[in-house]
């Protein structure tokens, strides 16, 4: 396409021939190729201006950036926000894909994963081929990529959408992350549903406080206005939480579907519900049909709360009542939730993604309902993370566990022996002594199974699906399904 074009419309100012051909686009240096276009994109360390000759060198034929750059030897264009003429020129340069398919965004702190998970197993039962972007990977037409960004770059995800279309996928299914909404990684994406599950501590460390923390969320409900499609929006929203009444009392642009285990006038409702340890089943009401049982293999009130909203989503997209209900008893979770280690002992260990205290409390309620003798957790906080939420997540731990190992979780540029420390001081303060601080991680685990006697179960918490460390600026290996297997294996020897 030619620069003009992917701008027009958009205030910049271009120095040098505006009717250069691009031929593709990167905010990448060493994916640059002949004819492309890049974007000074600062990253987290370090600055995209760094970059420029480096891109010039590989055949750049125009830099984009938000101040001048001076000698690049090729066309300029000065953008004030990068992350947002990055998505105004992906869409263009990629067609508007949005606008080909119906996307489904999933925001909110926690369940954002099982419910895109849950949503993908409905759809595929139904043999309708559906794309996930989401924390785990992104999926489509028998594509995997790892996800190094819970939502990616608006550039990428144009991209992506782009292959879905010409893979003839009609639905997209996304995680959109605060992160994403503030950084515009998706301004532009014409959403068709929202769905919101809930808001509890977390982020802090970029949103400053919940508030902040909030309106970032309600972003995604906001942008329900644009309505190129001409087409009916809706909001899919958990109505026991107090942020998602606060969503369905505002005013958005879109049909209102609320769930709830508690208010009985919302759209969708679970009552009678029963939790035990192996599964959990309930009574669906809702406005779009008569009356369900429903019976799904997974524990937890959460989930009961995860299955509302997949279902208010694919009522939304179209999707039959009894076909919905026919096969959503059978929906598949997502890996490192509630996933137990495969091994035969007479105690369970069990892998969870929870980092946060909410889902920490989520994951501890529902396996206190399994009835265990004792449960002993393993968890660390992250570092160069919100550093308010290591107070909540130990005497969450502490207050529901019989014994609390903590350790390290991926710290990053911290010291992991002053995160425990600060983690170690929510004990403190709430006079629990009922824990022990191990840094290594395979040491705690290892420390925690050994620990472990018949009906007890640990939980390993924090990182789940994850197969990494993150340490300083260093990526290791490590999944704490696999240590934990190899403990349970040389205990067993």
């Amino acid at each position: 396409m030619i620069l003009k074009h992917l701008f027009s419309g958009m205030p910049v100012e271009i120095t040098g021939n505006d009717s250069v051909e691009i031929k593709g686009l990167s905010y990448d240096s060493r994916k640059v190729g002949e004819g492309y276009l890049f974007f000074a994109l600062d990253g987290t360390h370090t600055s995209g201006k760094k970059f420029v000759s480096e891109a010039v060198l590989k055949g750049a034929v125009c830099i984009v950036s938000d101040k001048k750059i001076d000698d690049i030897g090729c066309t300029s264009v000065i953008v004030s926000d990068i992350s947002k003429a990055m998505s105004f020129v992906s869409a263009k340069f990629y067609g508007h894909p949005d606008k080909k398919m119906t996307v489904i965004g999933v925001t909110g702190t926690n369940g954002k994963t099982s419910i895109t998970y849950m949503t993908e197993s409905v759809f595929q039962a139904l043999n309708i081929n559906i794309g996930v972007i989401g924390t785990i990977n992104y999926r489509y037409a028998g594509t995997v990529i790892d996800a190094p960004n819970t939502t990616p770059q608006a550039m990428d995800l144009y991209k992506m959408m782009h292959e879905m279309v010409n893979a003839g996928i009609k639905y997209l299914i996304m995680e959109v992350s605060s992160h994403s909404l503030v950084l515009g990684r998706v301004s532009g994406i014409e959403f068709d549903i929202a769905a919101f599950t809930n808001l509890t501590q977390d982020h802090l460390d970029f949103h400053k406080n919940m508030d902040s923390y909030f309106e970032a969320k309600k972003m995604l409900f906001s942008s329900l206005k644009s309505n190129v499609k001409n087409n009916k929006k809706f909001a899919i929203i958990n109505s026991d939480d107090i942020y998602g009444r606060k969503i369905l009392e505002s005013d958005i642009c879109a049909e209102k579907i609320s769930y709830s285990v508690n208010d009985g006038k919302s759209s969708c409702r679970a009552y009678n519900v029963v939790l035990n340890s192996t599964n959990s089943s309930f009574h669906l009401k809702s406005v779009f049909g008569d009356a369900a049982a429903i019976n799904i293999k997974h524990i937890g009130l959460h989930n009961v709360y995860n299955i509302l909203a997949v279902f208010g989503i694919c009522m939304a997209a179209g999707l039959k009542f009894n076909d919905i209900i026919t096969n959503i008893n059978n929906a598949l979770g997502a890996p490192g939730r509630l996933e137990k280690v495969n091994f035969q002992a007479d105690f369970s260990v069990i892998v969870d993604y929870a980092h946060t205290h909410d889902a920490l409390k989520n994951v501890l309620s529902a396996i206190k309902n399994l009835k265990p003798s004792k449960i002993i957790t393993v968890f660390g906080c992250g570092g160069n993370r919100d550093k308010t939420k290591r107070l909540l997540m130990a005497q969450t731990a502490c207050e529901m566990s019989d014994f609390v190992f903590i350790t390290s979780d991926n710290p990053r540029d911290e010291d992991p022996e002053s995160i425990a420390k600060d983690v170690e001081a929510g004990a403190k303060q709430i006079n629990k002594t009922n824990y022990k601080v191990i840094i290594e991680r395979r040491q705690a685990i290892e420390e925690a199974v050994k620990k472990a006697e018949k009906g007890d179960i640990v939980l390993i918490a924090g990182k789940g699906h994850e197969n990494y460390q993150i340490i300083g600026q260093n990526k290791i290996h490590f999944d704490d399904r696999e240590v934990a297997l190899d403990v349970l294996k040389n205990l067993k020897k």
